[in-house]
């Protein structure tokens, strides 16, 4: 997948399918589906690392899991998060955070907000290294923001999201992420802007969707916000494997004869010790 097939998506209006991942495994399974886009999100501070915020990323941790995720993926576009105030530190920094990243394996990068902006996503564009924009819900400035609220619910800031998003369009992304909207605003965004809109929380008029994968899948334990649909209780099972083997291990039903290695016969001890001696 590139950025021009997801261009393609949106004039064709094929819905776009979009999951995070951070280890290679995953990938290896989404790569055998029809998934568009993997994002390794900085969200991997708080689904991996146990962290509260994605504050915590740093680019040591984006790296290092988008090399895993890209060696585990042959066809879906991989979008890698420029963490936390990587991209607030000048030209320099950010041209070495981005570049860090593309040659960690990812085919473009995804920064949140606009304002301040400009001259980022230009300087990057303008230097090959794809953008994708994020919008609304914007959890790097989740403290600014007083919390995981809904963004852009009057029409002040309704106004102003939807000028931002074509700022971004007009300065060179190539996507937006839209985050915890009204659904109403996220269909007049998805409908003035040429590019792709990709939601989350952000209702049925957008050009695709993107979930966390641990959340889709059931292993997020109680984290259940109104956007999120479970597609399937992988955490349940997973529990009940990790019960039953502690279950066999205490019984002594694991491992049995079946998983165990048997010595050679003698006569096969003599035959290898003479070809070996030979």
């Amino acid at each position: 997948m590139t950025i021009l097939q997801l261009q393609k998506r949106k004039q064709q209006q094929q819905p776009i399918t979009m999951l995070t991942c951070y280890d290679t495994w995953s990938a290896k399974l989404l790569d055998q589906q029809a998934v568009d886009c993997v994002l390794v999100g900085d969200s991997v501070a708080m689904v991996m690392h146990g962290y509260e915020s994605t504050i915590y990323a740093d680019m040591a941790m984006m790296t290092m899991h988008t090399k895993a995720v890209s060696r585990g993926l042959t066809k879906p576009l991989l979008v890698a998060d420029m963490p936390f105030m990587s991209y607030r530190q000048g030209f320099s920094k950010v041209v070495e955070c981005a570049t860090e990243l593309m040659q960690a394996g990812a085919q473009a990068v995804k920064l949140e907000g606009a304002k301040g902006n400009e001259q980022v996503v230009r300087h990057l564009v303008e230097s090959g290294i794809p953008v994708m924009g994020h919008l609304g819900l914007t959890p790097q400035s989740v403290h600014q923001l007083g919390g995981h609220k809904i963004q852009g619910k009057d029409e002040k800031r309704a106004n102003e999201l939807l000028q931002e998003a074509m700022d971004l369009q007009a300065w060179g992304c190539f996507a937006l992420v839209l985050e915890c909207i009204p659904e109403s605003l996220a269909q007049r965004l998805t409908q003035q802007l040429t590019i792709p809109t990709i939601g989350i929380g952000a209702g049925r008029y957008v050009d695709g969707q993107v979930l966390v994968l641990q959340d889709m899948i059931g292993c997020s334990g109680e984290f259940y916000p109104k956007f999120l649909q479970t597609f399937a209780q992988v955490g349940n099972a997973i529990g009940q494997g990790v019960g039953a083997f502690c279950q066999a291990v205490q019984q002594r039903d694991f491992p049995s004869q079946a998983h165990c290695y048997e010595p050679l016969a003698p006569q096969a001890v003599e035959k290898v010790g003479h070809e070996t001696s030979a």
